[in-house]
């Protein structure tokens, strides 16, 4: 699994080889260039993301009765694409979303594969109760000249106060997915509990070990497409649940320790996309990585 997780989220990013003859124009030509088959699951993924930005900013929206504010912003790079997407309010206090359409892989980087079309989508979610951590939840899909596919994603919840019945119901959900689905989450349970070896494991995020990565082998080695399903429901089981979360506990009394909890939590966020992770501390801007996923608020 060596080097699985950096060169998934490199070659998402940043699309094709630096040494690629086949240029495409825009994204349109490269879903365009797909087989029919393949192009039909790139458009079940264009459309679950923005299904996905109306359920949970809708959401989001809802828990907060209002919203207080909202960004919206691209930035092109010669690597990729990015589009940042940022709510605020008063119980959901930052909601961010980032997609990223590849375009050219950095010199050095990635297979010798050519990637013809790739998606990275991202949420996180900062609620003012310190008793729900922040959610990150993320899915990969690329297609390359040969046909073949890759998957990815990474679902789970950095706590503060660690709510150990939350804990449990979201690992309940995740588990009862894997087995209505004949797989086991064994292997992505110890994915996201230790991360792979590009983390600086001194830097790392803490995890709650309830969710999942899928920065590893495919769930379904035979099929790239049965293994972005399963990835795709994942995704809205775990996000659906974290919300069930956020509910249950946003009129709950807590304490201060429980402020000092969270906000060591940020921090640690911080720390880990600084030092630890290099999809965001080599790949991607950092304004569209802050906006997108940072806390609202980082005490030192």
């Amino acid at each position: 699994m060596k080097s699985i997780r950096y060169f998934l989220l490199i070659l998402v990013l940043q699309g094709c080889s630096f040494l690629d003859t086949k240029s495409y124009k825009d994204q349109t030509e490269r879903l365009n260039s797909l087989s029919v088959k393949n192009k039909i699951i790139a458009e079940d993924l264009v459309n679950f993301i923005k299904n996905s930005d109306e359920r949970y900013f809708t959401r989001s929206n809802i828990i907060n009765k209002g919203v207080q504010s909202n960004q919206n912003f691209t930035t092109i790079t010669e690597y990729s694409d990015f589009d940042v997407r940022v709510s605020r309010g008063d119980q959901i206090e930052k909601i961010g979303r980032m997609i990223s359409e590849g375009k050219l892989t950095s010199p050095g980087r990635g297979e010798k594969r050519k990637l013809v079309w790739g998606r990275f989508y991202s949420i996180d979610v900062h609620p003012k109760t310190p008793l729900v951590g922040m959610l990150h939840a993320t899915l990969v899909l690329q297609f390359f000249e040969d046909g073949s596919i890759v998957t990815g994603g990474w679902l789970d919840v950095m706590s503060g106060t660690r709510v150990e019945e939350d804990m449990s119901y979201l690992k309940k959900v995740t588990d009862e997915f894997f087995e209505k689905n004949q797989a086991s989450p064994d292997l992505y349970r110890r994915l996201v509990c230790k991360g792979t070896e590009e983390t600086i494991a001194t830097f790392r995020r803490k995890p709650s070990c309830s969710g999942v990565s899928f920065y590893g082998p495919p769930v379904f080695r035979e099929s790239g497409e049965q293994s972005y399903h399963f990835i795709k429901g994942m995704f809205e089981e775990f996000v659906d649940a974290y919300f069930d979360t956020v509910e249950k506990r946003i009129n709950e009394p807590y304490t201060e320790n429980d402020i000092i909890a969270q906000d060591l939590m940020r921090k640690s966020w911080l720390i880990d996309q600084l030092f630890s992770d290099p999809f965001a501390s080599k790949i991607v801007p950092f304004e569209v990585w802050g906006t997108a996923n940072l806390p609202p608020e980082i005490k030192f």
